[in-house]
């Protein structure tokens, strides 16, 4: 299994309602840079990630799951772009700031430090674990 970044602005779209889509869950639509779309076609049933609060707040605020791969994303005019479906899986029990993720040695490489741009980005598995620990207080 694998994991992600998924970046969203609260005002467009935020953690609470990505908890009030419930299990039916909400498509990850609007990608259109290549890199994010790459990682978005590498995503399988199952695979997790992380919700962060871009923009205003700057932390991971849950965890997601994927319950559908990458299909066709019918905003796109072009055809070349497309999206996954995801669900709240859990909040963090604290959630961990940029800055705390910036102050610590172990993800110095992380590519939410990296490419902080990028939309969609993959979380490896010590990345994760440690994430997970700061989120614990």
């Amino acid at each position: 299994m694998a994991h992600w970044l998924y970046k969203s602005e609260p005002f467009k779209w935020s953690w609470d309602q990505q908890v009030k889509a419930g299990a039916k869950g909400t498509h990850w639509d609007g990608v259109r840079n290549h890199l994010a779309k790459q990682q978005l076609q590498a995503m399988k049933l199952g695979d997790t990630g992380f919700f962060y609060h871009s923009n205003e707040g700057k932390e991971i605020v849950g965890i997601v799951e994927v319950i559908r791969e990458f299909y066709p994303d019918p905003s796109d005019a072009t055809g070349k772009f497309g999206m996954v479906d995801i669900k709240a899986v859990k909040p963090l029990k604290s959630p961990v700031t940029l800055a705390t993720i910036k102050a610590e040695p172990r993800l110095e490489n992380m590519a939410l430090i990296k490419f902080s741009r990028l939309s969609v980005q993959p979380v490896r598995e010590e990345e994760w674990d440690i994430i997970l620990a700061l989120a614990q207080g």
